[in-house]
């Protein structure tokens, strides 16, 4: 899979702009500012329909414009598609394949797969756990495309809960609002195990199928470490049952989580049961496989600069080579890394993604691209995209 042209109108800093592409590697260079990124940003666009680098798409659109449009020829198997997504802020976004408007924009997701390496990867060991809960919904989604309706269901249901848990916390104590508020919310409690459960079983599934993966990148990236080294784990907000993978029964005992907490929930106004509060769990063991979860140390908090990179480097490689094994070859995208890395992790990096049917790159400078990665190159700077001979 690899894109082969790349169209933007009022897409961050480009009023218009053309880009046409090939396989192998692409590096786009240019002095921060100049709308490097932005070019990158918009195909990982196109795969997740989010960014990788924001929470809304106000700012993706090109001040002073009312929309953006983002389109790419798209080859797989030999056969191309046109895929368009046209960001409306503050309105409902639209998609086409070939012309031909999607039902739903998030139709649009999966139809091209991107993994992208980026500065902001570091969160994903230092930052709060939203960041990591973010990294396994992305890809679940990207493997599984149905699921984005799932996330968007329970999301929408998490926020309607949490209102009425306002609603109900401030209503005077014993009264007729109290009381229908309560009886209301007893039917929300329900629809937030049925779509949480479900949500929770597809992340625990992911995190075992991730877990081998990520202990083999790490083994790559950080020197002298072992497969055993690097480990991955989930912590839901309640006790599992025995039996995790019997839907029907993981539902009930999050029913039965959600009741126990109503108090406490009233209390602030917030739900404090779902796959919303939980966890993936970063852990470094040393030498041997440790004997128990409890030799090893959590990544935040314990990693060194270097290990914390290099446990960054092995999520991104991991799901890459995850999705590889589902029997796509996603695009590669590595934007800006090379500059946070030292010179060893760089190499390595660069030797581990080359092979990939596309990789596009961003660099300040083109001395940061390694020599691995050598490939196409276009310069960027003054709003222009030229192909520098």
């Amino acid at each position: 899979m690899y894109v082969s042209h790349l169209t933007l109108h009022d897409f961050r800093s480009y009023p218009s702009v053309d880009v046409a592409l090939e396989p192998g590697v692409t590096a786009f260079v240019g002095r921060n500012g100049q709308g490097k990124t932005n070019l990158v940003e918009a195909v990982d666009y196109l795969s997740r329909l989010r960014s990788h680098r924001v929470a809304s798409d106000a700012p993706l659109v090109r001040a002073g414009a009312e929309q953006a449009v983002v389109r790419a020829a798209v080859v797989k198997d030999g056969r191309t598609a046109v895929l368009e997504v046209e960001l409306n802020p503050g309105r409902a976004n639209r998609a086409r394949v070939n012309r031909s408007p999607l039902p739903r924009p998030r139709e649009l997701i999966g139809l091209v797969r991107t993994v992208v390496f980026s500065p902001e990867d570091l969160t994903l060991v230092k930052g709060d756990p939203s960041e990591r809960r973010h990294f396994l919904d992305d890809l679940l989604v990207l493997r599984t495309p149905r699921l984005a309706g799932l996330k968007a269901d329970y999301d929408r249901v998490l926020k309607q809960r949490n209102s009425l848990l306002k609603t109900a916390g401030s209503a005077r104590r014993g009264g007729s609002s109290q009381e229908s508020a309560l009886a209301t919310l007893d039917v929300w409690d329900d629809h937030l195990a049925r779509l949480g459960s479900e949500l929770l079983a597809a992340r625990l599934s992911l995190v075992e199928e991730l877990r081998p993966y990520v202990g083999k990148a790490y083994a790559t990236v950080a020197r002298g470490a072992s497969r055993d080294d690097a480990d991955i784990g989930y912590r839901a907000s309640f006790a599992l049952p025995d039996d995790p993978t019997d839907r029907a029964v993981l539902s009930e005992t999050m029913l039965s989580a959600v009741v126990a907490r109503r108090k406490d929930e009233l209390d602030r106004g917030i739900s404090l049961v779902g796959p919303h509060r939980d966890e993936l769990l970063l852990t470094l063991g040393h030498g041997a496989a440790p004997a128990s979860p409890s030799d090893r140390l959590p990544v935040k908090g314990y990693a060194s600069h270097g290990e914390s990179w290099s446990f960054a480097l092995a999520l991104r490689l991991a799901s890459y080579d995850l999705l590889r094994a589902d029997g796509d070859d996603p695009i590669l995208i590595l934007d800006d890394v090379f500059a946070e890395l030292d010179t060893e992790r760089r190499e390595q990096l660069a030797e581990l993604v080359a092979g990939a049917e596309q990789v596009l790159v961003t660099a300040a400078v083109a001395a940061d691209v390694p020599a691995a990665l050598a490939g196409a190159r276009f310069v960027v700077g003054g709003g222009q995209v030229r192909r520098d001979a």
